[in-house]
């Protein structure tokens, strides 16, 4: 039950930070993006160094 309402609160939240704050919303987003490319090129470094 409560994992339901957390759900549905969160998909509830998204959806009015999207609509009342899209420029915000878009910083947060692309902020999340290049921190998971950032990480990825990290791994990437890593298992090269390893191979060569």
């Amino acid at each position: 039950m409560v994992k339901k309402v957390l759900t549905w609160g969160s998909i509830a939240f998204l959806i009015f930070f999207v609509a009342y704050r899209p420029q915000s919303a878009a910083n947060v987003f692309r902020t999340l993006g290049s921190s998971i490319v950032d990480v990825a090129g990290g791994f990437s470094e890593f298992f090269a160094s390893l191979v060569s």
